[in-house]
Order: C-alpha cells, then sequence, then structure tokens
C-alpha cells in the first residue's frame, strides 16, 4: 500500500482505516517506505514543505501521531514496523524539542502516541498486568530493547518532566504510561529513584559522600517515596477524573512489590491535616465513577500488601475491610442483558468485573488470614455463582467458539480469584467442592479454547488437591484429577516436535503444578499415573528449555518417589537415569539444584534405598556434589543438601565412614553448623547425633575436624542443663520435604514439598516469624545431645 503525498487528508484517510481494522494495519506495516516516511513526519521542518497547501506542518504532525497510535495497537507486524523505524525514539526528541509556540493539540497528540506505543511495547514483554496475554511473539527482542529505552534515565528526563504539565491532557497520558508500562522491579526502580536533573545536580553538590540524604534533610528530592510519587499522589486531588484516574494506576504499579514506595504512601503526614496518599487513595474508592473507584482499590491493594510486614496481620485492617466491602459489591453475577449484548456499555460492565477479581486476587494472594476473611464475607459464593452462570456444567459440542472475549476473560479472572482464595484453609476448599459443587464448571473450563481459562482452571485444581480429603475423594470422582493427566500426556510446547496438540508453556505448568499435589503419597492418582506412563512424560519435560516446567517436572519427581518402595524408586531412576541426576545437582540453575537434592533426601528414606543411591551414583560423586552444595552461597540448595547428608547417614558402616573420610565434607558441614540458619543447623546436627552415637573411629573424624567447640558456641547462649541422649531416638531419622522458611519459590504441604503452597508462587512468611524461636530451641537441645555424645560417647557406649 503506497500513499502520496502525505498530508492532513490523506492522513485522516489512513487513521480511519487502519481504526479496528488488522488486515490494514497489516498491509501498512509492509509498506516500509510509508512506515518510514510517517515516522520522519513527527520531526518534520517547521515550515511547510507545500506554501500552497492548506494543511500546516503541525496538522501533519499530529495526524502522523494518530496513525502511529492506532497502527501499534493490535497488530504485532505493524509495530514490528513502527520499531524498525525508530517510533520511540522519533518521539522523544520531538517532545525533547516542545516549545513555547507549539500547541496544546501538538503536545496532547504526541503524548497520547507514545503512551499507546509504550503500553503497546510493554504488552509484549510482559508480564501481563491482567488477563494472560498471547505468550509468542515475533518481536519480543526488539519490544525488550525498545521498553528497555523508555526507561533509560535520558528518556525519563525527557517524558516524566511532563507529569507536572499544566495541561491536564498531557500529564494524564504520561501518567496513563506509566501504569500501562511499568511491568517488572527493574522498572519500578527506575522511575522511583528517578529526580529532574536540577535536583539530581544539587543532590550531589549538598551531599558530603558519606551521608544519605534523606536522613540529613527532611525536604530532600527523593523523600515520600520519590519525585515521581509525589507528583502523582498531587494529581489525585484533580478535578479530572481522567487524570484521577490514570495518576491512581500509576502509583498502583509503581506501588506493587515496592517496599520503599508503598511504605511512604502509608506512612502518615506529619501535619496532621493533611492526610497521608493511602488515606486520600482509600477516599477515591468510594466516589460515584465506577473507574475511580476500581483504580483506588488497585492503588490501596498494592499499597497496603508491599507496605505491611509479612506477619503481620491484615483480616482486621480498616483499609482491607474497605477495599474488600467495595471489591465484594462489584462482583456480582452478571444479567442475561450483559452476556448477550456487545454495546460498549454492556462490554465495560464486563470489564470491571474482571478487574474486581483479579483486584480481590492481588489482595488475599499468598495469605490465608486474608483469604478466609474474604471467604466469610461471602467473596467465594459471589464468585462461585458468577462462575456457574457463564460456565455450563455439560457445555454443549460448540460452546464457547463464538464467545465474546469480555466473557472469557472474567471466567478466567473469576476463576483465578478462587484459586487464590482456596489456598487458605480445607473449609474454603470443601465449600468450593461440597456447597457451591464447581468442580463440573471447573472441568468444562479445562477444555476452554481460551489459554487464560484454562490456565486459571489448573491453578484451581492446583488449590483444591492441597487437601487431602478433596484430593482423595472429589479429584477422583469428579475426573478432574485424570483430566489435568491427560493435559499433561498430550501437550506440547513449542519446539517438542512430537504428535500432540501444543499448548501455552503456562497452562502446561498449571497443569504440572497441580500434578505435582496429585501425585503426593497419600494421592489415590500416585499409581494410575505411573501406570499410564508420566514418568516418561516428566523426563521429556525435564530436556525442554523452558525452566520453570523442567522445575516442575523435577518438583513431580520428587514428590513421586517420597515414601514410595525401594522398587518402585529404582524404576522411576532407571527412567529419569542416575547420571541425569549426578549433573542436575551442579545445574546452573539454583532452583533445579535444590530439586535434585531434594529428589537424592527423598531416596534415602531406609537402608536399601540409600545403598541404591550410593551403588548407582557412586559414593565419591555423590559426596562431592554434596560437599560442593554445602558451600553455596544459596540457602535453599545448602538446606536440602544438608538433609541428604543427614538421610545418607543412616547407611551402612562403610558409607559412614566414607561420608566421615571425604575430603572437606566435615569441614564445610562446621561452617554450615556456624554460620547458617536454624533451618540448615537442624539436619546438621541430626547428621552429627547419628555418627556420635556409634563407634569411637567415627567420633574421632568430628573431633578432630573441631565440632565440639562449634557444638559449645551454639549452647552456650542458654542455661539449661544438658540433656541425656541415653535412650534417645537417632535424630537423623529420614526427613522429607517440608515448607522451610528460606523456601524461595514454591511452599510445601504435608513434609512432601507440592507446588500447591502459597499462591502462584508463595512463601512462608508467617511460618518463619511464628517457628523461628521453636526452631533455634530445638537446634540447641540437638547440639547439647551431639556435644555430650563426642564427648561422653565412651561412657554411654559401655552403659
Amino acid at each position: 500500500m503506497t500513499i502520496s503525498p502525505l498530508n492532513t487528508a490523506s492522513l485522516k484517510k489512513v487513521k480511519n482505516t487502519v481504526i479496528g481494522n488488522p488486515l490494514a494495519k497489516l498491509q501498512l506495516a509492509q509498506d516500509e517506505r510509508f512506515i518510514r516516511t510517517l515516522v520522519e513526519c513527527l520531526n518534520a521542518p517547521t515550515s511547510s514543505p507545500d506554501p500552497q497547501s492548506s494543511t500546516t506542518n503541525d496538522d501533519i504532525r499530529i495526524e502522523a501521531a494518530h496513525v502511529i497510535s492506532s497502527l501499534s495497537y493490535g497488530s504485532e507486524e505493524a509495530l514490528a514496523a513502527l520499531l524498525r523505524a525508530g517510533a520511540p525514539q522519533a518521539f522523544l526528541f520531538a517532545i525533547s524539542h516542545f516549545n513555547a509556540s507549539d500547541s496544546l493539540q501538538l503536545r496532547s497528540a504526541f503524548t497520547r502516541a507514545l503512551r499507546a506505543v509504550a503500553a503497546s511495547i510493554a504488552d509484549i514483554v510482559g508480564p501481563s498486568q491482567c488477563c494472560l496475554k498471547a505468550d509468542k511473539s515475533i518481536i519480543r527482542t526488539e519490544a525488550k530493547e525498545a521498553l528497555s529505552y523508555l526507561f533509560q534515565i535520558d528518556s525519563l528526563d525527557i517524558y516524566l518532566p511532563l507529569l507536572s504539565s499544566s495541561h491536564s491532557t498531557v500529564s494524564t497520558s504520561i501518567a496513563q504510561l506509566l501504569a500501562a508500562s511499568i511491568r517488572s522491579p527493574e522498572d519500578r526502580r527506575a522511575i522511583a529513584e528517578w529526580l529532574p536533573l536540577a535536583d539530581r545536580q544539587k543532590e550531589v553538590k549538598t551531599r558530603r559522600g558519606w551521608e544519605k540524604t534523606a536522613a540529613v534533610n527532611a525536604n530532600a528530592p527523593s523523600r515520600q517515596g520519590g519525585w515521581v510519587a509525589r507528583e502523582l499522589a498531587g494529581l489525585l486531588n484533580s478535578r479530572d477524573l481522567k487524570l484521577q484516574e490514570a495518576a491512581l494506576s500509576a502509583l498502583a504499579a509503581l506501588a506493587k512489590d515496592n517496599v520503599g514506595v508503598a511504605t511512604a504512601l502509608a506512612k502518615p503526614s506529619a501535619d496532621r491535616d493533611v492526610p497521608s496518599v493511602l488515606s486520600t487513595v482509600l477516599l477515591l474508592t468510594k466516589t460515584r465513577a465506577i473507574d475511580i473507584q476500581l483504580a483506588g482499590c488497585l492503588c490501596a491493594t498494592h499499597i497496603i500488601r508491599a507496605s505491611t510486614p509479612s506477619y503481620s496481620s491484615l483480616s482486621e485492617d480498616p483499609s482491607v475491610r474497605s477495599v474488600m466491602n467495595v471489591i465484594t459489591r462489584m462482583i456480582s453475577t452478571p444479567s442475561e442483558d450483559e452476556l448477550g449484548a456487545s454495546s460498549i456499555s454492556a462490554i465495560g460492565e464486563l470489564q470491571n468485573k474482571t478487574k474486581a477479581c483479579f483486584i480481590l486476587y492481588y489482595l488475599v494472594r499468598d495469605d490465608n488470614r486474608l483469604c478466609t476473611a474474604a471467604a466469610e464475607r461471602g467473596c467465594l459464593l459471589k464468585l462461585g455463582n458468577l462462575v456457574q452462570t457463564i460456565t455450563p456444567a455439560e457445555p454443549p459440542e460448540d460452546w464457547a467458539e463464538d464467545e465474546a472475549e469480555s466473557v472469557s476473560s472474567l471466567r478466567e479472572a473469576a476463576l483465578t480469584a478462587i484459586a487464590a482464595l482456596c489456598l487458605a484453609d480445607n473449609d474454603v476448599r470443601r465449600s468450593l467442592t461440597d456447597d457451591l459443587k464447581l468442580l463440573p464448571q471447573i472441568s468444562t473450563a479445562l477444555s476452554h479454547q481460551h489459554a487464560g481459562t484454562r490456565y486459571a482452571a489448573c491453578q484451581c485444581v492446583r488449590a483444591l488437591s492441597r487437601a487431602v480429603a478433596v484430593l482423595r475423594t472429589n479429584l477422583l470422582d469428579s475426573g478432574l484429577g485424570m483430566k489435568m493427566f491427560d493435559i499433561l500426556k498430550r501437550a506440547r510446547v513449542a519446539g517438542e516436535g512430537e504428535e500432540g496438540g501444543e499448548e501455552d508453556r503456562r497452562v502446561l505448568n498449571a497443569a504440572l503444578s497441580a500434578v505435582c499435589n496429585v501425585v503426593n503419597e497419600f494421592s489415590p492418582l500416585r499409581q494410575v499415573y505411573l501406570d499410564q506412563g508420566i514418568m516418561p512424560r516428566l523426563v521429556q519435560i525435564m530436556q525442554c528449555g523452558e525452566p520453570s516446567l523442567r522445575l516442575n517436572a523435577l518438583w513431580a519427581v520428587k514428590n513421586l518417589i517420597r515414601k514410595s518402595t525401594t522398587e518402585a524408586k529404582r524404576n522411576m531412576m532407571e527412567c529419569m537415569g542416575w547420571s541425569r541426576l549426578a549433573e542436575l545437582l551442579s545445574d546452573p540453575d539454583i532452583a533445579i539444584q535444590e530439586q535434585a537434592f531434594n529428589i537424592v533426601r527423598n531416596l534415602a528414606e531406609d537402608e536399601d534405598s540409600i545403598d541404591m543411591v550410593f551403588s548407582e551414583i557412586g559414593n565419591e560423586v555423590i559426596l562431592d556434589k554434596i560437599t560442593m552444595a554445602l558451600g553455596s552461597k544459596e540457602d535453599d540448595v545448602v538446606l536440602h543438601a544438608t538433609y541428604s547428608l543427614a538421610n545418607l547417614a543412616n547407611g551402612t558402616d562403610e558409607q559412614q565412614m566414607s561420608i566421615l573420610t571425604y575430603p572437606n565434607l566435615l569441614s564445610s558441614l562446621r561452617t554450615c553448623l556456624a554460620e547458617s540458619k536454624a533451618e540448615i543447623r537442624r539436619p546438621a546436627v541430626s547428621f552429627i547425633v547419628e555418627l556420635a552415637r556409634g563407634s569411637p573411629k567415627k567420633r574421632k573424624p568430628l573431633l578432630d575436624a573441631g565440632f565440639v567447640s562449634t557444638l559449645r558456641h551454639l549452647c552456650e547462649w542458654s542455661g539449661a542443663g544438658v540433656t541425656s541422649p541415653v535412650g534417645s531416638p537417632s535424630m537423623a531419622m529420614s526427613t522429607s520435604p517440608g515448607r522451610s522458611p528460606v523456601s524461595r519459590t514454591y511452599g510445601s504441604w504435608g513434609g512432601s514439598g507440592s507446588a500447591g503452597g502459597g499462591g502462584w508462587h508463595g512463601h512462608a512468611h508467617h511460618a518463619a516469624h511464628h517457628n523461628h524461636s521453636h526452631d533455634e530451641k530445638d537446634v540447641v537441645e540437638q547440639a547439647r545431645m551431639a556435644l555430650d555424645w563426642l564427648e561422653h560417647g565412651d561412657v554411654y557406649a559401655s552403659i
């Protein structure tokens, strides 16, 4: 498609052609000369090249910006063409040369177009802010480079000062740009730390080298969350509703998982007459405008969750109750008119409900008490009714083929919130299965053509499978357990090159996470999965290039092995390969290393299995891997390597001596005992107790390695007497993976280390806070026992 010449009329015609027309956008994208000329128009000379033309140069620039804005949305090919032509750079160059004579129309058009381009780039890069977006992109590399360019300090120096523009349309576009494009911790840090050039220069001149500005100057530029946060907070007082919504959304994006900014926004003002930013945001959640309410709830949610210590109780926090009340009112079952209508207002209503569901998810995720509080306030009931209304229990054959995207997105959002609530406790899960009877709808959703719906349904199964009763009955009787296995068996990610339908990698990963729970030792489906070939499929997934899939495949193997018979373990390891396991113990991916040691830990649960580990991997190989892991800087790797060692110490006398005499192993373990956390010291001390209870020949290497002084140091803080170890059971009993406070990615369950803990990627914050003192005391008691055996073992052995 060639359009010549470029003037106001022709550009308006192009704009009207491409709006909502992907085919027209694709045709234009293929005309590289036109795209290049279009971008060049943004910085055309100030005088018109055609003096007889009735249009002005600014009119051409404005229309060119409008066309670029339209092209950037909905077509990757068009966006790719714009990036190749340097559209982001051209916009920033033009904006940097704005002068007093430039019209408001020009400024508004350029900032709107920059916002549109930035938002489209961020959608390609991800992660998604709401519903799941397409996972594949032909321009992901180019998009990442372009987004990185937009967050460079030279770029920020150009567009961030426009937040303080006297024209609300300009500041609105910049706030919307931030709301749409801030996706990663690095993005948040870049925005939070940015200061105008003049303030940066002032800060450098006035700060002495050893002082922090915030500490010496209450008016420091970085105060109250930074310059951008202060400007956005000031915009909340605007009477322009669009500007208010944009400022709330930008603050939400900036505060998400950002402790420094969120804490500053939640902190009460020094002036009692001036409310905190959080207080202002909460007031805006009660306005009449629905868009403001939603943006306010999202902003308040991210501020509250990031600013509150993880061990604090949020369920009774007035701010949380306020947000939860607003959101609960919005999560209502859509009417038949809303579901059947295609009007903008009907679609808007469904989109608002979708946003409300995701805000509830962000509010309660990974917090059991908040999940319980939300369920008690009726959120689970409303969500369940909503899903039942839009999801048939027994769908007809052609169901969902022509379903509106707004309805599919609403189902995804509701199921996502349900999955988060079901992580709370068994009562919530039983309510979902027995009272709401939602399993047929979840089963239907697993077969939906919309990837986001399948993903959310898998997350629901993952959450439900954490309950032993549900796992033993409902998942088995409803067929959901086998449906998850079918997804795992038939799905292929890009690059596997085998028969079977290609599945979104995120859906496959969610299904794999659910399978990790389903294969625990008390599940009736474990043997069924094994009989139908789960191990070969897991080994295939381990060989793919996707780190998260490899990790969950290992997690599933770990849970399959735990509490299995020695023969079953042998069969599974023959399928996986002992050499592969040995390689994974030193894999560059730390999370993979951790799970590989977890597998060793679960393999070494009894003497026969310990003998199998030593004979198949080899004494030198396994002990060398453990010694290296004990020196790792990663607590999770050290923890599970230490547990593996403690389990292996239950082997034969010959195996125990090979451990005690292996070069550098005991010195590495002694360092762990002296410097690591209580979670790591526990298995380390158990290892010492087990071997110290043996013969003098076994105690000697421990004495020579200096464990007596280390153990005595551990015991010094407590004045309690030494507990006699005579008749005590072995403290190095086979211990399977548990929910460790140093767990980095996934939670654990019932000692099996299932992938179902704590939301999508949960942490055991509460357990870490409440159990720390108990862990320390337990370690000290074991340390006294080990010390007593080392010092008086010969006496005890003679009794």
